[in-house]
């Protein structure tokens, strides 16, 4: 009897062992910090990514101040800070997950990475649903865009330039300056929803692949294929999902709240 477990302890030592690390690693601590290190680097490319788009974004916004302010206006900020409490609600949910993970506990683990992935579809039904009211408004930048409520010819920039001095031979499509006014205050208006749906899809689609990988990785969990010797994927994920709300955070107040 002492001698079969004098056996089968060695190998099934080493069965763990080779779970908690792969043959290229001298250690499962190695194995975790390159792991890290690799994410991190990954994600300071999406911050170079990002930060590219909001070099963008803050220079049109600095120079089309007041016709940014006008199109904010027309979204619903209500609806970008209930987003935000779903985003901060998932990234508690992904902390629990990746503490779940290191205490061993397969049930919770599993339970927290659904919720997390409910939390996330509930943010993307709800941006859903705002893309089709900002349709049925004629607020997609194109042809049909319509800034419904024009403010007043007070209310453009008082630098603005006078349209309406240019030759003869360049006559002006408008009936009077201010029409011609309100028309360039439109375009600058329309740069604003381009940057919202360039910025907003672009976080919806990391928000999609991040759903999709704490889906397969809450399979593999309920099947019982997740090994818990590593954890380094739930750390990982967890690492990016928190980026991506991270970078929300940053979103809603340069989208929908410029008074």
């Amino acid at each position: 009897m002492n001698s079969e477990n004098a056996d089968t302890g060695p190998a099934t030592l080493d069965m763990q062992e080779h779970h908690a690390y792969q043959h290229q690693f001298e250690s499962a601590a190695q194995q975790h910090e390159i792991a890290v290190l690799g994410m991190w680097s990954f994600l300071a490319t999406e911050v170079l990514f990002f930060g590219g788009v909001f070099c963008a974004y803050a220079v049109y916004r600095h120079a089309y101040f007041e016709e940014f302010k006008a199109a904010s206006h027309r979204l619903y900020d209500w609806v970008g800070l209930f987003n935000t409490g779903v985003l901060l609600c998932s990234s508690l949910t992904a902390a629990l997950a990746v503490r779940s993970a290191q205490l061993v506990d397969r049930e919770k683990l599993f339970r927290f990475l659904i919720a997390t992935s409910i939390l996330g579809l509930t943010f993307l039904a709800v941006k859903a649903t705002e893309y089709y009211i900002d349709y049925r408004e004629n607020l997609i930048p194109d042809q049909n865009f319509r800034l419904e409520d024009k403010p007043d010819k007070t209310d453009f920039p008082k630098d603005m330039p006078a349209y309406n001095s240019q030759p003869q031979a360049f006559a002006n499509p408008y009936k009077n300056a201010q029409d011609e006014e309100h028309a360039v205050f439109t375009q600058h208006a329309k740069m604003f929803f381009l940057f919202y749906f360039i910025m907003t899809g672009i976080h919806a689609t990391h928000m999609v692949v991040g759903i999709t990988i704490l889906l397969i990785l809450a399979a593999r969990v309920k099947e019982g294929r997740y090994q818990f010797q590593n954890h380094n994927t739930i750390e990982l994920i967890g690492l990016y999902w928190h980026f991506v709300d991270v970078v929300w955070i940053f979103l809603y107040p340069l989208l929908y709240l410029i008074r």
